[in-house]
Protein backbone atom coordinates (compact mmCIF):
# COMPACT_ATOMS: atom_id res chain seq x y z
CA UNK A 1 0.00 0.00 0.00
CA UNK A 2 1.39 3.43 -1.13
CA UNK A 3 2.17 5.42 2.36
CA UNK A 4 -0.14 8.27 1.06
CA UNK A 5 -2.83 6.47 1.39
CA UNK A 6 -1.43 4.93 4.68
CA UNK A 7 -1.42 8.74 5.81
CA UNK A 8 -4.68 9.47 4.67
CA UNK A 9 -6.70 6.93 6.85
CA UNK A 10 -4.77 7.80 10.03
CA UNK A 11 -4.24 11.72 9.58
CA UNK A 12 -6.48 12.69 12.22
CA UNK A 13 -4.24 11.31 14.50
CA UNK A 14 -2.39 14.51 15.54
CA UNK A 15 -0.06 12.73 17.78
CA UNK A 16 3.28 13.04 15.61
CA UNK A 17 5.06 10.44 16.84
CA UNK A 18 2.07 7.76 16.19
CA UNK A 19 1.89 9.00 12.93
CA UNK A 20 5.81 8.30 12.28
CA UNK A 21 5.43 5.48 13.52
CA UNK A 22 2.67 4.53 11.13
CA UNK A 23 3.83 5.91 8.22
CA UNK A 24 7.27 3.76 8.60
CA UNK A 25 5.73 0.63 9.49
CA UNK A 26 3.54 1.13 6.34
CA UNK A 27 6.97 1.65 4.47
CA UNK A 28 8.57 -1.79 6.03
CA UNK A 29 5.21 -3.68 5.33
CA UNK A 30 6.46 -2.94 1.34
CA UNK A 31 9.60 -3.94 1.75
CA UNK A 32 9.58 -7.75 1.74
CA UNK A 33 10.91 -7.63 -1.95
CA UNK A 34 13.52 -5.05 -1.03
CA UNK A 35 17.02 -5.26 -2.05
CA UNK A 36 17.89 -3.70 1.29
CA UNK A 37 19.65 -6.19 4.21
CA UNK A 38 19.88 -5.16 7.92
CA UNK A 39 16.23 -3.49 8.31
CA UNK A 40 14.08 -4.16 10.74
CA UNK A 41 14.85 -8.41 11.57
CA UNK A 42 16.39 -9.07 8.47
CA UNK A 43 20.17 -9.43 9.81
CA UNK A 44 23.15 -9.69 7.23
CA UNK A 45 25.70 -12.24 8.47
CA UNK A 46 25.23 -14.86 10.92
CA UNK A 47 28.99 -14.87 13.48
CA UNK A 48 30.72 -18.08 15.69
CA UNK A 49 29.33 -17.69 18.83
CA UNK A 50 31.76 -17.16 21.42
CA UNK A 51 31.74 -18.15 24.89
CA UNK A 52 30.57 -15.23 27.62
CA UNK A 53 28.43 -13.73 24.78
CA UNK A 54 24.82 -12.77 25.10
CA UNK A 55 22.76 -15.63 24.38
CA UNK A 56 20.19 -13.46 22.99
CA UNK A 57 20.78 -14.27 19.18
CA UNK A 58 21.45 -17.16 18.82
CA UNK A 59 19.93 -18.33 15.67
CA UNK A 60 18.63 -21.91 17.07
CA UNK A 61 17.21 -23.45 14.21
CA UNK A 62 20.53 -23.13 12.19
CA UNK A 63 21.91 -24.77 15.12
CA UNK A 64 19.40 -27.72 15.02
CA UNK A 65 21.35 -27.85 11.08
CA UNK A 66 24.61 -27.48 11.69
CA UNK A 67 24.94 -28.33 15.60
CA UNK A 68 26.79 -25.20 16.10
CA UNK A 69 26.21 -22.34 17.88
CA UNK A 70 26.04 -19.03 15.18
CA UNK A 71 24.48 -15.52 16.53
CA UNK A 72 22.73 -13.43 13.80
CA UNK A 73 24.65 -9.98 13.45
CA UNK A 74 22.34 -7.18 12.56
CA UNK A 75 23.50 -3.92 10.31
CA UNK A 76 21.85 -2.33 13.30
CA UNK A 77 24.82 -2.63 15.00
CA UNK A 78 26.78 0.13 12.88
CA UNK A 79 25.34 3.39 14.93
CA UNK A 80 24.99 5.47 12.28
CA UNK A 81 25.10 9.36 13.15
CA UNK A 82 22.62 11.14 11.73
CA UNK A 83 21.69 14.82 12.16
CA UNK A 84 18.80 16.83 10.98
CA UNK A 85 18.62 20.34 10.11
CA UNK A 86 15.19 22.34 9.65
CA UNK A 87 14.67 25.25 7.95
CA UNK A 88 12.50 27.59 10.23
CA UNK A 89 12.04 30.52 8.66
CA UNK A 90 8.53 32.04 7.33
CA UNK A 91 8.53 30.85 3.73
CA UNK A 92 8.70 27.14 5.26
CA UNK A 93 5.57 27.91 6.73
CA UNK A 94 3.65 28.17 3.67
CA UNK A 95 0.95 27.35 2.28
CA UNK A 96 -1.00 28.46 4.86
CA UNK A 97 -3.99 25.60 5.43
CA UNK A 98 -7.31 25.93 4.28
CA UNK A 99 -10.13 23.78 6.46
CA UNK A 100 -9.97 20.37 5.74
CA UNK A 101 -5.91 20.39 5.01
CA UNK A 102 -3.45 18.05 7.15
CA UNK A 103 -0.76 20.09 8.77
CA UNK A 104 1.98 17.89 6.52
CA UNK A 105 0.66 19.86 3.39
CA UNK A 106 2.70 22.80 4.43
CA UNK A 107 6.39 23.05 3.94
CA UNK A 108 7.01 23.04 7.84
CA UNK A 109 4.86 20.24 8.77
CA UNK A 110 5.85 18.14 5.97
CA UNK A 111 9.54 18.71 6.97
CA UNK A 112 8.46 17.86 10.70
CA UNK A 113 6.42 14.54 9.70
CA UNK A 114 9.15 13.17 7.63
CA UNK A 115 12.12 14.28 10.43
CA UNK A 116 9.94 12.20 12.99
CA UNK A 117 9.62 9.41 10.21
CA UNK A 118 13.49 9.37 9.58
CA UNK A 119 13.83 9.57 13.54
CA UNK A 120 11.30 6.92 14.23
CA UNK A 121 13.58 4.81 11.63
CA UNK A 122 16.76 5.39 13.06
CA UNK A 123 15.22 4.83 16.57
CA UNK A 124 14.56 1.18 15.30
CA UNK A 125 18.04 0.84 14.12
CA UNK A 126 19.35 1.80 17.28
CA UNK A 127 21.17 4.46 15.59
CA UNK A 128 21.64 8.07 17.21
CA UNK A 129 20.03 11.32 15.72
CA UNK A 130 20.49 15.17 16.44
CA UNK A 131 18.35 17.72 15.54
CA UNK A 132 19.22 21.55 14.54
CA UNK A 133 16.91 24.21 13.85
CA UNK A 134 17.27 27.99 12.19
CA UNK A 135 15.73 31.05 10.79
CA UNK A 136 16.83 34.20 11.60
CA UNK A 137 18.72 33.19 14.66
CA UNK A 138 20.37 28.89 15.58
CA UNK A 139 16.71 28.03 17.22
CA UNK A 140 18.06 24.79 18.28
CA UNK A 141 20.87 22.17 18.51
CA UNK A 142 20.56 18.78 20.11
CA UNK A 143 23.72 16.49 19.53
CA UNK A 144 23.66 13.09 18.30
CA UNK A 145 22.42 10.53 21.22
CA UNK A 146 20.10 7.33 20.94
CA UNK A 147 18.39 7.18 24.48
CA UNK A 148 14.51 7.04 24.60
CA UNK A 149 14.67 10.46 26.76
CA UNK A 150 16.73 12.21 24.04
CA UNK A 151 14.24 10.98 21.56
CA UNK A 152 10.80 12.63 23.09
CA UNK A 153 12.68 15.77 23.60
CA UNK A 154 13.15 15.91 19.67
CA UNK A 155 10.18 14.86 19.12
CA UNK A 156 8.68 17.90 21.79
CA UNK A 157 10.89 20.34 19.89
CA UNK A 158 9.27 18.96 16.23
CA UNK A 159 5.55 19.47 17.93
CA UNK A 160 6.54 22.85 18.79
CA UNK A 161 7.65 23.68 15.35
CA UNK A 162 4.36 22.95 14.12
CA UNK A 163 2.43 24.98 17.16
CA UNK A 164 4.48 28.18 16.89
CA UNK A 165 4.07 29.68 13.15
CA UNK A 166 7.03 32.19 12.07
CA UNK A 167 6.14 35.55 11.31
CA UNK A 168 8.41 37.72 8.86
CA UNK A 169 11.62 35.26 10.05
CA UNK A 170 14.34 35.75 7.69
CA UNK A 171 16.66 32.84 6.27
CA UNK A 172 20.44 33.07 7.22
CA UNK A 173 20.86 29.58 5.77
CA UNK A 174 24.45 29.99 4.96
CA UNK A 175 25.60 31.61 8.64
CA UNK A 176 23.75 28.65 10.56
CA UNK A 177 25.24 26.28 7.98
CA UNK A 178 28.43 26.94 8.66
CA UNK A 179 28.11 27.38 12.58
CA UNK A 180 26.13 23.55 12.50
CA UNK A 181 29.28 22.39 10.46
CA UNK A 182 31.82 23.45 13.27
CA UNK A 183 29.28 21.44 15.67
CA UNK A 184 30.19 18.28 13.86
CA UNK A 185 33.08 16.57 14.55
CA UNK A 186 32.41 13.12 14.20
CA UNK A 187 31.60 11.66 10.75
CA UNK A 188 28.01 11.46 10.26
CA UNK A 189 24.90 11.54 7.65
CA UNK A 190 23.64 15.57 7.65
CA UNK A 191 19.98 15.61 6.28
CA UNK A 192 18.84 19.18 5.40
CA UNK A 193 15.50 20.26 4.90
CA UNK A 194 15.08 23.76 3.18
CA UNK A 195 12.77 25.59 0.24
CA UNK A 196 16.06 26.82 -0.77
CA UNK A 197 14.58 31.13 -0.43
CA UNK A 198 17.20 32.82 0.62
CA UNK A 199 19.04 36.03 -0.65
CA UNK A 200 22.18 34.08 -0.03
CA UNK A 201 24.35 34.02 -3.09
CA UNK A 202 24.20 30.97 -4.59
CA UNK A 203 28.82 30.80 -4.26
CA UNK A 204 28.15 31.51 -0.90
CA UNK A 205 25.33 28.79 -0.40
CA UNK A 206 27.50 26.20 -1.96
CA UNK A 207 30.69 26.94 0.52
CA UNK A 208 27.86 26.55 3.32
CA UNK A 209 27.08 23.15 2.20
CA UNK A 210 30.67 22.27 0.92
CA UNK A 211 31.21 23.19 4.96
CA UNK A 212 28.99 20.24 5.82
CA UNK A 213 31.01 17.93 4.05
CA UNK A 214 34.07 18.36 6.08
CA UNK A 215 35.01 15.36 8.42
CA UNK A 216 33.49 13.21 5.78
CA UNK A 217 30.45 13.84 6.12
CA UNK A 218 27.56 12.70 3.64
CA UNK A 219 25.10 15.60 3.08
CA UNK A 220 21.48 15.03 1.94
CA UNK A 221 19.11 18.27 0.59
CA UNK A 222 15.64 17.71 0.49
CA UNK A 223 14.76 20.66 -1.33
CA UNK A 224 10.70 20.91 0.13
CA UNK A 225 8.52 23.17 -2.40
CA UNK A 226 4.92 23.65 -3.05
CA UNK A 227 4.48 22.21 -6.49
CA UNK A 228 1.35 23.95 -7.57
CA UNK A 229 2.65 27.62 -6.53
CA UNK A 230 5.73 27.52 -6.36
CA UNK A 231 7.39 25.00 -9.19
CA UNK A 232 4.09 25.29 -11.67
CA UNK A 233 2.67 29.19 -10.19
CA UNK A 234 -0.63 27.68 -10.84
CA UNK A 235 -2.96 30.51 -10.07
CA UNK A 236 -5.81 31.73 -11.86
CA UNK A 237 -5.97 35.42 -13.77
CA UNK A 238 -7.17 37.96 -11.07
CA UNK A 239 -5.32 40.46 -10.15
CA UNK A 240 -3.38 39.24 -7.16
CA UNK A 241 -1.48 40.64 -4.11
CA UNK A 242 2.09 38.53 -3.07
CA UNK A 243 3.76 39.36 -0.54
CA UNK A 244 6.80 37.99 0.89
CA UNK A 245 6.43 35.91 4.35
CA UNK A 246 10.01 36.94 5.28
CA UNK A 247 10.51 40.69 3.92
CA UNK A 248 6.87 41.61 3.85
CA UNK A 249 7.35 42.96 0.25
CA UNK A 250 4.31 43.35 -1.45
CA UNK A 251 3.70 43.21 -5.03
CA UNK A 252 0.14 42.92 -7.04
CA UNK A 253 0.12 41.70 -10.95
CA UNK A 254 -2.06 38.85 -12.94
CA UNK A 255 -0.35 35.30 -12.39
CA UNK A 256 -0.62 34.49 -16.27
CA UNK A 257 1.71 37.86 -17.09
CA UNK A 258 4.37 36.39 -15.11
CA UNK A 259 3.89 32.70 -15.39
CA UNK A 260 6.03 31.76 -18.29
CA UNK A 261 8.53 33.78 -16.81
CA UNK A 262 8.64 32.49 -13.45
CA UNK A 263 8.48 29.11 -14.38
CA UNK A 264 11.42 29.39 -16.28
CA UNK A 265 12.98 30.63 -13.72
CA UNK A 266 12.35 28.01 -11.44
CA UNK A 267 13.27 25.11 -13.49
CA UNK A 268 16.68 26.55 -14.38
CA UNK A 269 17.32 27.10 -10.42
CA UNK A 270 16.29 23.73 -9.95
CA UNK A 271 18.85 22.28 -12.84
CA UNK A 272 21.82 24.48 -11.54
CA UNK A 273 20.77 23.15 -7.58
CA UNK A 274 20.92 19.76 -8.89
CA UNK A 275 24.22 19.98 -11.03
CA UNK A 276 26.27 21.77 -8.24
CA UNK A 277 25.19 19.60 -5.59
CA UNK A 278 26.03 16.60 -7.81
CA UNK A 279 29.39 18.25 -8.64
CA UNK A 280 30.63 18.29 -5.19
CA UNK A 281 28.77 14.98 -4.04
CA UNK A 282 25.99 16.53 -2.17
CA UNK A 283 22.76 14.39 -2.57
CA UNK A 284 20.16 16.63 -3.65
CA UNK A 285 16.55 15.13 -3.80
CA UNK A 286 13.53 17.91 -4.66
CA UNK A 287 10.59 17.04 -2.83
CA UNK A 288 6.94 17.92 -3.10
CA UNK A 289 5.52 19.30 0.28
CA UNK A 290 2.66 16.28 1.42
CA UNK A 291 3.72 13.88 -0.67
CA UNK A 292 7.00 11.72 -1.08
CA UNK A 293 7.31 9.98 2.10
CA UNK A 294 8.49 6.68 0.42
CA UNK A 295 11.39 8.81 -1.52
CA UNK A 296 12.17 10.27 2.11
CA UNK A 297 12.93 6.75 3.41
CA UNK A 298 14.27 5.29 -0.02
CA UNK A 299 17.24 8.42 -0.04
CA UNK A 300 17.62 7.38 3.52
CA UNK A 301 18.16 4.04 3.09
CA UNK A 302 19.80 3.93 -0.31
CA UNK A 303 22.74 6.72 1.37
CA UNK A 304 23.11 4.72 4.77
CA UNK A 305 24.22 1.89 2.69
CA UNK A 306 26.57 3.70 0.52
CA UNK A 307 27.43 5.84 3.64
CA UNK A 308 29.44 2.66 5.11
Amino acid sequence: MKIESQIEKISSFQHLELLANQVVEGFISGMHKSPFHGFSAEFAEHKVYNAGESTKHIDWKLFAKTDRLYTKRFEEETNLRCHLIIDNSSSMHYPKLQDGQQFFESKIGFSVLASAVLMNLLKKQRDAVGLSVYSDNYEYYAPEKGSERHHRMLLNKLEQLLAEPKQSKNTDTVTFLHQIAEKMHRRSMIILFTDMFQPENEEALLNALQHLKHNKHKVVLFHVIDNKTELSFDFDNTPRKFIDLESGEEVNLFADNIKEEYEKRAENYFKRLSLTCAQNKIKYVPVAAGKNFEKILTTYLVEKQMFG
